[in-house]
Protein backbone atom coordinates (compact mmCIF):
# COMPACT_ATOMS: atom_id res chain seq x y z
CA UNK A 1 0.00 0.00 0.00
CA UNK A 2 1.51 3.39 -0.96
CA UNK A 3 2.42 5.73 1.87
CA UNK A 4 -0.23 8.39 2.32
CA UNK A 5 0.88 11.73 3.77
CA UNK A 6 -0.96 12.94 6.83
CA UNK A 7 -2.50 16.41 6.81
CA UNK A 8 0.29 17.39 9.24
CA UNK A 9 2.95 16.20 6.76
CA UNK A 10 1.26 18.12 3.95
CA UNK A 11 1.11 21.28 6.11
CA UNK A 12 4.79 20.97 7.06
CA UNK A 13 5.76 20.46 3.40
CA UNK A 14 3.79 23.59 2.48
CA UNK A 15 5.37 25.71 5.24
CA UNK A 16 8.93 24.51 4.55
CA UNK A 17 8.42 25.08 0.82
CA UNK A 18 6.87 28.51 1.34
CA UNK A 19 9.81 29.64 3.47
CA UNK A 20 12.42 28.24 1.06
CA UNK A 21 10.72 29.84 -1.96
CA UNK A 22 10.15 33.19 -0.25
CA UNK A 23 13.73 33.37 1.00
CA UNK A 24 15.08 32.51 -2.47
CA UNK A 25 12.77 35.06 -4.15
CA UNK A 26 13.65 37.78 -1.63
CA UNK A 27 17.37 37.18 -2.28
CA UNK A 28 16.93 37.09 -6.08
CA UNK A 29 14.93 40.35 -6.16
CA UNK A 30 16.99 42.23 -3.54
CA UNK A 31 18.47 44.61 -6.11
CA UNK A 32 15.07 45.65 -7.43
CA UNK A 33 13.34 48.86 -6.32
CA UNK A 34 9.68 47.97 -6.84
CA UNK A 35 7.19 47.23 -4.06
CA UNK A 36 6.42 43.78 -2.69
CA UNK A 37 2.82 42.54 -2.65
CA UNK A 38 1.45 40.01 -0.17
CA UNK A 39 -1.87 38.69 -1.47
CA UNK A 40 -3.81 37.45 1.53
CA UNK A 41 -2.71 38.22 5.08
CA UNK A 42 -4.38 35.48 7.09
CA UNK A 43 -2.79 35.49 10.52
CA UNK A 44 0.24 37.31 9.10
CA UNK A 45 3.01 34.69 9.39
CA UNK A 46 4.42 35.15 5.88
CA UNK A 47 3.97 38.93 6.04
CA UNK A 48 5.95 39.00 9.30
CA UNK A 49 8.63 36.78 7.72
CA UNK A 50 8.90 39.13 4.74
CA UNK A 51 9.07 42.42 6.64
CA UNK A 52 11.90 41.02 8.78
CA UNK A 53 13.86 40.16 5.61
CA UNK A 54 12.89 43.00 3.25
CA UNK A 55 14.19 46.34 4.50
CA UNK A 56 14.66 48.15 1.21
CA UNK A 57 11.17 47.86 -0.35
CA UNK A 58 7.65 48.58 0.92
CA UNK A 59 5.46 45.52 1.49
CA UNK A 60 1.79 46.06 0.64
CA UNK A 61 -0.86 43.61 1.80
CA UNK A 62 -4.06 42.85 -0.13
CA UNK A 63 -6.77 41.43 2.14
CA UNK A 64 -10.55 41.34 2.47
CA UNK A 65 -10.58 41.86 6.23
CA UNK A 66 -7.71 41.96 8.72
CA UNK A 67 -7.63 39.10 11.24
CA UNK A 68 -3.89 38.88 11.84
CA UNK A 69 -1.75 38.69 14.96
CA UNK A 70 -0.99 42.27 16.18
CA UNK A 71 2.76 41.80 15.47
CA UNK A 72 1.88 40.82 11.91
CA UNK A 73 -0.57 43.57 10.98
CA UNK A 74 0.64 46.05 8.36
CA UNK A 75 0.35 49.80 8.87
CA UNK A 76 -2.81 51.27 7.37
CA UNK A 77 -0.94 52.96 4.52
CA UNK A 78 0.39 49.54 3.37
CA UNK A 79 -2.95 47.74 3.57
CA UNK A 80 -5.19 47.44 0.51
CA UNK A 81 -8.59 46.21 1.66
CA UNK A 82 -11.22 44.61 -0.55
CA UNK A 83 -11.81 41.82 -3.01
CA UNK A 84 -8.68 41.10 -5.11
CA UNK A 85 -10.84 41.09 -8.25
CA UNK A 86 -11.20 44.84 -7.65
CA UNK A 87 -8.04 45.74 -5.70
CA UNK A 88 -5.56 44.12 -8.14
CA UNK A 89 -6.78 46.08 -11.20
CA UNK A 90 -6.80 49.25 -9.02
CA UNK A 91 -3.21 48.45 -7.97
CA UNK A 92 -2.19 48.29 -11.63
CA UNK A 93 -3.54 51.83 -12.08
CA UNK A 94 -1.72 52.96 -8.92
CA UNK A 95 1.63 51.15 -9.22
CA UNK A 96 1.92 49.99 -12.85
CA UNK A 97 4.11 46.98 -13.64
CA UNK A 98 6.55 47.67 -10.79
CA UNK A 99 6.21 44.84 -8.24
CA UNK A 100 9.56 43.18 -7.57
CA UNK A 101 7.98 40.29 -5.69
CA UNK A 102 4.41 39.05 -5.29
CA UNK A 103 3.46 36.31 -2.85
CA UNK A 104 0.07 34.61 -2.83
CA UNK A 105 -1.26 32.01 -0.46
CA UNK A 106 -4.90 32.53 -1.33
CA UNK A 107 -6.17 28.99 -1.48
CA UNK A 108 -8.15 26.97 1.00
CA UNK A 109 -8.38 23.21 1.44
CA UNK A 110 -10.44 22.50 -1.68
CA UNK A 111 -8.09 21.89 -4.64
CA UNK A 112 -10.76 22.43 -7.32
CA UNK A 113 -11.79 25.77 -5.76
CA UNK A 114 -8.12 26.80 -5.40
CA UNK A 115 -7.47 25.98 -9.06
CA UNK A 116 -10.54 27.93 -10.22
CA UNK A 117 -9.45 30.92 -8.11
CA UNK A 118 -5.86 30.69 -9.45
CA UNK A 119 -7.25 30.81 -13.01
CA UNK A 120 -9.35 33.85 -12.08
CA UNK A 121 -6.56 35.88 -10.40
CA UNK A 122 -3.59 34.93 -12.62
CA UNK A 123 -4.44 37.51 -15.32
CA UNK A 124 -4.98 40.15 -12.59
CA UNK A 125 -1.60 39.44 -10.96
CA UNK A 126 0.51 39.02 -14.11
CA UNK A 127 0.55 42.68 -15.30
CA UNK A 128 1.69 43.95 -11.86
CA UNK A 129 5.09 42.22 -11.97
CA UNK A 130 8.13 44.21 -13.07
CA UNK A 131 10.62 42.85 -15.59
CA UNK A 132 12.76 40.33 -13.67
CA UNK A 133 10.23 40.22 -10.82
CA UNK A 134 9.16 37.00 -9.12
CA UNK A 135 5.79 35.56 -8.13
CA UNK A 136 5.68 32.94 -5.36
CA UNK A 137 2.45 31.00 -4.98
CA UNK A 138 1.15 28.09 -2.94
CA UNK A 139 -0.96 27.11 -5.97
CA UNK A 140 -0.09 26.54 -9.61
CA UNK A 141 -0.89 29.75 -11.50
CA UNK A 142 -1.85 30.35 -15.12
CA UNK A 143 0.35 33.02 -16.66
CA UNK A 144 0.93 33.78 -20.33
CA UNK A 145 4.18 35.75 -20.01
CA UNK A 146 5.74 34.46 -16.77
CA UNK A 147 8.03 31.42 -16.75
CA UNK A 148 7.90 28.81 -13.99
CA UNK A 149 11.25 28.62 -12.18
CA UNK A 150 13.05 25.69 -10.57
CA UNK A 151 12.43 25.38 -6.84
CA UNK A 152 15.20 26.18 -4.38
CA UNK A 153 16.78 23.53 -2.19
CA UNK A 154 14.45 22.49 0.61
CA UNK A 155 11.22 23.14 -1.28
CA UNK A 156 8.87 20.22 -1.95
CA UNK A 157 7.67 19.99 -5.57
CA UNK A 158 3.98 20.79 -5.95
CA UNK A 159 3.74 22.62 -2.61
CA UNK A 160 4.98 26.01 -3.86
CA UNK A 161 5.62 27.59 -7.25
CA UNK A 162 7.88 30.42 -8.47
CA UNK A 163 7.35 32.40 -11.68
CA UNK A 164 9.56 35.10 -13.29
CA UNK A 165 8.74 37.87 -15.74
Amino acid sequence: MPHQQSRLDLFIDRMVSQRACLDAAIAQTSGMAGPVFELGLGNGRTYHHMILRIQDRPVYVFERAVASHPDSTPPEDRLILGDVRETLPAALDRFGATASLIHADLGGHNREKNDAFARLVSPLIEPLLAEGGLMVSSDRMYFETLAEQPLPEGAVPGRCFIYRR
